[in-house]
C-alpha cells in the first residue's frame, strides 16, 4: 500500500486521518457508555456529565494551545490562521482535559476519583486515530526522522523513517492488556488512569526523539516538556510505585 493512502471515492478524494478521528470520537464514546452501564459509577449522573464538559473544553484548549507551541511560527494571513485552529495534538488534549476535569471536579465539589472509567475508550480512540496518522504518511507530524534500522519505511517522501504511529499503535495495545489486567485486581480507584498516564506521556516523551523536531528548548520538543510537567504532576503516584517495587 502506497502512503499517504488517499482513497477516492465517486470521484472525491478521502480525507482519511479525518474520518478516522471522528470514528475515533464516536467509538471511543460509545466504548465509554458500554462500560459505564457496566460499571457501579460512584459519581451521579450531573456530576459525570460536568466531568466530561470540563474535560472537553480543557481537551480542545489543551490541545490546541500544544499543537501551535510544537512550531509557534505565525503570520497574519488566511492560510496561517486557519492553519492556528486546525493544529492540535493529542497530548495537549489529555493534559488539558485532566485539568479541565479536576476544575470542575472543584466548582461541583465532586471528590471521587473519575478517570478510570475514561480510561479505556481513550486508548481506543487514540489507537483509531493513529491508524489515521500512519495511513496519511508525512501529511501528519508523526513521522520519524529518517533511518536505516529494519523497521524503516517509506512514508510518502522516498525516505526511509521511524514509523513512530506503528510504534504508538503496539505500545497502546500492550499497555491496554497491562492496565485491563491491573483492572482485575482491583486496586484503588483512579490508579488506572493515573497509570495510563504515567506509561503514556513516558512513552511519547521518548519517542519524541525520532521524530525531526524543528523547535526546541534546551534541547527537547515542547511536547517533551509537557511529558515532564505530567510525570511531575503524578510525582507521587509515581514515587510510591518505585517504593512498592522496591519492597
Amino acid at each position: 500500500m502506497k502512503l499517504p493512502f488517499e482513497p477516492v471515492i465517486f470521484g472525491c478524494e478521502i480525507n482519511i486521518h479525518l474520518v478516522l478521528e471522528y470514528l475515533a470520537f464516536f467509538l471511543g464514546y460509545r466504548y465509554y457508555v458500554f462500560l459505564r452501564k457496566r460499571t457501579n459509577d460512584t459519581i451521579v449522573s450531573s456530576n459525570r456529565l460536568s466531568i466530561i464538559l470540563g474535560a472537553a473544553i480543557g481537551a480542545f484548549l489543551g490541545s490546541r494551545i500544544m499543537g501551535f507551541l510544537e512550531n509557534p511560527v505565525f503570520h497574519l494571513d488566511e492560510t496561517s490562521i486557519l492553519e492556528l485552529f486546525n493544529a492540535k495534538t493529542i497530548m495537549g488534549g489529555l493534559f488539558g482535559g485532566l485539568l479541565g476535569v479536576e476544575i470542575a471536579k472543584k466548582v461541583i465539589g465532586e471528590k471521587e476519583s473519575s478517570g478510570d472509567l475514561f480510561t479505556f475508550p481513550i486508548i481506543l480512540g487514540i489507537f483509531i486515530g493513529r491508524i489515521g496518522c500512519f495511513l496519511s504518511g508525512t501529511n501528519e507530524f508523526t513521522y520519524g526522522k529518517e533511518t536505516n534500522f529494519f523497521t524503516g519505511m517509506n512514508l510518502g517522501d522516498n525516505i526511509m523513517r521511524h514509523p513512530i504511529a506503528l510504534y504508538e499503535l503496539i505500545f497502546l495495545i500492550i499497555l491496554f492488556f497491562v492496565l485491563k489486567k491491573l483492572k482485575n485486581r482491583n486496586i484503588r480507584n483512579g490508579l488506572i488512569f493515573q497509570y495510563f498516564m504515567i506509561a503514556y506521556f513516558t512513552f511519547r516523551f521518548l519517542v519524541e526523539f525520532l521524530k525531526p523536531n524543528y523547535f526546541l528548548i534546551f534541547g527537547i520538543s515542547s511536547i517533551q516538556i509537557l511529558c515532564l510537567i505530567c510525570l511531575l504532576y503524578y510525582n507521587k503516584t509515581i514515587l510510591n510505585l518505585f517504593v512498592k517495587n522496591a519492597s
